[in-house]
């Protein structure tokens, strides 16, 4: 039988949070690592939006936001208990807010604006995960989809300027971020695979995942 394809690019904090879901649930799919400034027409043809991940289940269902994969993979199989509880609030106001700040900061020479104004605005957003986080985690005192969907996004910000990062007076988010880049879990979502190139399905850069 078939697995579901995935479309991703492993620095993308969207398909990152998709890779993490699929990895805690042991659903098994077919990776296929794509250069963004080089995009299959194979991607384009089931989701012509362009932008990754993109979940194609064997029946041909399109899945193309990363957190309708997440929900999809934990729906199938939740060991970890990381639906239950989710705030997808929270998790919509790091997709919504903080990421319009996260890119005038990192891409400010794109957007044409000042980063510092957006950097300011950006550790706003900061301080309400620090208050969060007094349990450990976004949601209690186990990681869950809420710290594997918003994570991402606070590793890229921090990676703009990790020695000003560093500095910040957010001891919680620091030990939250520490916590999770030096975790197994991380490791695996972060694994290297070739690119992706037309004629390598069932082989080449066509990678199971997770791994056997």
């Amino acid at each position: 039988m078939a697995w579901p394809v995935l479309w991703s690019f492993r620095r993308c904090p969207y398909a990152m949070r998709a890779r993490l879901a699929l990895l805690v649930s042991g659903v098994r799919v077919e990776v296929r690592e794509v250069l963004l400034r080089e995009k299959p027409a194979a991607m384009l043809a089931v989701s012509p939006k362009g932008t990754v991940p993109v979940l194609v289940l064997p029946d041909g269902v399109v899945i193309d936001e990363s957190l309708d994969v997440m929900r999809w993979a934990l729906g199938r199989d939740d060991p970890e208990g990381w639906l239950p509880g989710a705030d997808f609030g929270l998790v919509g106001a790091c997709d919504g807010v903080f990421k319009f700040h996260l890119d005038r900061y990192k891409y400010f020479t794109r957007y044409g604006c000042d980063p510092l104004e957006h950097r300011t605005e950006g550790v706003r957003f900061l301080k309400e995960l620090e208050a969060r986080l007094s349990g450990g985690f976004l949601c209690g005192e186990r990681f869950r989809l809420t710290d594997a969907a918003v994570l991402p996004f606070v590793r890229q910000f921090a990676a703009v300027d990790a020695a000003w990062f560093g500095g910040l007076d957010l001891p919680r988010v620091r030990g939250w971020l520490e916590g999770f880049v030096s975790s197994a879990l991380f490791a695996r979502a972060m694994r290297r695979y070739a690119v992706w190139r037309p004629g390598d399905e069932g082989g080449g850069a066509s990678v199971c995942f997770p791994e056997l």
